[in-house]
């Protein structure tokens, strides 16, 4: 990784060099493309989002559509890093402005996503996902709420990976140009612009002192009639307000200071919850009886489904349980601001995806379907229970893993994780995922047993799983 950094940087230099004595910046009045750190960003262009773009090539459709849309993108931050050399640096309203260019290309990247589901979707989710790390221009101190330059890039580059293992499972025996291109389109942040922004920018882009002013386009509304209220401000810009491309860690941080708010309000804890009256109780309730019916039994052994009961919440209770319910549809649900004696309960979801940053004590899923979970570290045990269709990736460490009357569950375990001890009950299409030795290497897939075979033999019965083709 340093030498392709030494490389990089030994590359720009010589073409700064070259172009000294050719004496070509002295007509443009320009010298902006001859900075070595402009020189070193069409350096990673043309080094890590050429291969992407040349994989693109060859799989065209929705995949070279959204490859080009990432090349307007980074063709714009090259821009934007050029005029930050001579631009002051901008209040909040100026930012927003100075970043109008690469607002509306997220906008357009995103719009790719929306309507029917294609076949490419997880190709588009990867490559939209990833445009939130170009963000990283936007870091203007500690103050802003987001991570810090290599940190955002990096955390960014989390979400859309989790796409990105989809399309290396999904064509890994049928079509290597989609291994290559999910494979550099990782590389183009890590270690590609990861390593750029570490190299010219880890405390965020340099403003000029002497530059010119960013100010926020003047708006024209209409003159309020005598009496009404003056209208709302506009919003801001979808860079900063998106729920695709706002800093992961501001997320979660509006809802804490919600709750914190209204613990410090002073009402009691307790207002607005449902009392729980005597004809409530069980063992009072008359349409109860001790006889378990055939399709109450029928029902607690049939598939799993979701549950449509209830509004969504994401919220911290009691400052112990994180609830995650009901939310359908939702693929940037974030929970940053936990620690290791929390816990995570997930019920009712569907067709979501949650992300957990940072480690708790545990997670459990329950009732969901068709759900994507993301997590760094757990001390206890990451369980799965009631579930249809879910996919969960540890990337840190997990003790326990325990999958409870599931019908299909893919669980991608990191290196750090290989010691877990995975627990399977009435459970099927159970599939374990773990890293190859190689650094470039494809995930190795490995189906869990769902069928045994049991012998009498010696007194006791003796218990082997039926051999399966799949994994190793």
């Amino acid at each position: 990784m340093e030498e392709k950094l030494i490389q990089r940087l030994e590359s720009a230099v010589a073409r700064l060099e070259s172009l000294s004595l050719s004496g070509g910046a002295a007509a443009s009045g320009d010298d902006g493309p001859l900075d070595p750190s402009i020189l070193a960003y069409e350096d990673l262009i043309r080094q890590y989002l050429g291969r992407v773009s040349a994989a693109a090539e060859k799989i065209g459709g929705l995949v070279l559509d959204v490859t080009k849309v990432l090349q307007q993108a980074f063709a714009v931050q090259k821009d934007l890093l050029i005029q930050v050399k001579q631009t002051k640096k901008p209040d909040n309203a100026g930012l927003a402005e100075f970043l109008k260019p690469l607002n509306e290309v997220i906008t357009k990247a995103n719009a790719l996503t929306e309507g029917r589901r294609s076949d490419f979707f997880n190709h588009l989710k990867s490559a939209v996902d990833s445009l939130s790390a170009l963000a990283w221009i936007a870091y203007t101190g500690k103050e802003c709420g987001m991570s810090m330059p290599i940190a955002h890039v990096e955390e960014s580059w989390q979400m859309a990976e989790f796409y990105n293992n989809k399309i290396l499972v999904e064509y890994k025996t049928k079509d290597p140009n989609h291994l290559e291109w999910a494979k550099a389109l990782k590389e183009l942040y890590l270690p590609g612009l990861r390593d750029y922004v570490k190299s010219f920018y880890p405390l965020g882009p340099v403003w000029s002192s002497t530059g010119k002013a960013v100010s926020a386009a003047p708006s024209k509304p209409k003159a309020p009639a005598p009496g009404a209220p003056a209208p709302p401000p506009p919003p801001s810009a979808s860079l900063f307000s998106s729920e695709t491309s706002q800093a992961s860690s501001s997320r979660p941080k509006e809802g804490m200071a919600a709750v914190f708010q209204e613990i410090n309000s002073g009402k009691p804890v307790t207002t607005g919850l449902r009392k729980v009256t005597d004809d409530m109780k069980t063992k009072n309730r008359v349409d109860r009886t001790g006889i378990v019916g055939t399709q109450e039994k029928e029902s607690r052994t049939s598939s799993p489904s979701f549950s449509k009961a209830g509004p969504p919440k994401l919220e911290l209770q009691m400052g112990r349980k994180w609830a995650v319910e009901n939310q359908i549809g939702k693929k940037d649900l974030v929970i940053s601001d936990c620690d290791s004696k929390q816990s995570v309960y997930i019920f009712g979801c569907k067709d979501s995806v949650v992300q957990i940053q940072g480690k708790v004590n545990n997670i459990t899923i329950d009732k969901c379907t068709k759900m994507g979970i993301l997590f760094t570290d757990v001390v206890a045990a990451c369980e799965i229970v009631n579930c249809n269709r879910v996919e969960v990736q540890c990337q840190g460490s997990a003790p326990t893993v325990s999958v409870d009357n599931t019908a299909g569950c893919q669980f991608y375990l990191s290196k750090d994780a290989l010691g877990a001890s995975v627990t399977t009950a009435k459970s099927s299409e159970v599939n374990i995922l773990v890293p190859a030795s190689g650094p470039d290497g494809d995930w190795a897939e490995h189906a869990l047993p769902e069928q045994f075979i049991h012998v009498f033999k010696d007194g006791r019965f003796e218990t082997t799983p039926v051999s399966h083709s799949a994994g190793g």
